[in-house]
């Protein structure tokens, strides 16, 4: 079975590094992992060969209101209307459980587009009532997840029995922050079929650098293995 390989990208020069490295999809996020501005969105959009998930996220928290959530729908269409493939967002409430209602709505205002709950779920206090609320909700077909929200460098055990008790989770997730080659054989074995890099695809392991193919490549290579 091919396993996905998602490559974070900020803008369209890091598009030719990650295509050629072999990414089957990409992500594109603005800066501190918010949204990205519609400029930016188009000039990615223009050039990608492969799909892309554009990051809806207005504040650094996990929570939204009324009027930016109205924005988010707005943005959503938009980001559709150029050529995004899907978006990615994800809501808790005050108890830092999954706002399911407010994450219910979003898809449901966009019917038919896929969608990838971000890492709040590292935040939840209960990880097994949130992957349970997860799996309730349309339209989601992955989950960017590390076990903890200090990444798999804490979280890989946790996020391993995750996946290795239920299978239906184990098919959303897409382990990412802080992956390490090593990790890849063992999370594939529990059933985690997509897998998600960000630093690790750039000189340095910083955003400052572009994604270089060569690095892409490792990854597509190890996956492929």
């Amino acid at each position: 079975m091919s396993v996905l390989l998602e490559v974070a990208i900020r803008s369209e020069r890091d598009v030719p590094g990650a295509e050629e490295g072999g990414a089957d999809r990409m992500f594109l996020t603005g800066n501190e992992g918010l949204s990205p501005d519609l400029a930016a969105t188009s000039a990615v959009l223009r050039v990608a060969q492969v799909p892309v998930r554009v990051m809806l996220r207005l504040n650094d928290s996990f929570t939204t209101n009324g009027g930016e959530f109205t924005r988010l729908v707005g943005l959503a269409e938009e980001y559709v209307a150029l050529g995004a493939q899907g978006v990615a967002f994800g809501f808790l409430d005050a108890d830092l459980e999954v706002d399911v209602a407010t994450c219910r709505e979003l898809a449901g205002r966009l019917p038919g587009v896929p969608w990838t709950f971000h890492h709040a779920i590292d935040s939840c206090l209960d990880s097994r009532r949130a992957w349970r609320d997860l799996l309730k909700l349309p339209g989601l077909d992955a989950v960017h997840a590390s076990g903890s929200p200090r990444g798999l460098g804490v979280g890989y055990d946790d996020l391993l029995a995750t996946a290795q008790g239920d299978e239906r989770a184990a098919a959303l997730m897409l382990p990412g922050t802080d992956l390490l080659p090593e990790q890849v054989p063992w999370l594939a074995r529990a059933g985690i079929g997509q897998f998600h890099v960000g630093v690790q695809a750039r000189p340095g392991a910083s955003y400052k650098a572009y994604v270089d193919s060569g690095h892409v490549r490792s990854w597509r290579l190890l996956l492929d293995s």
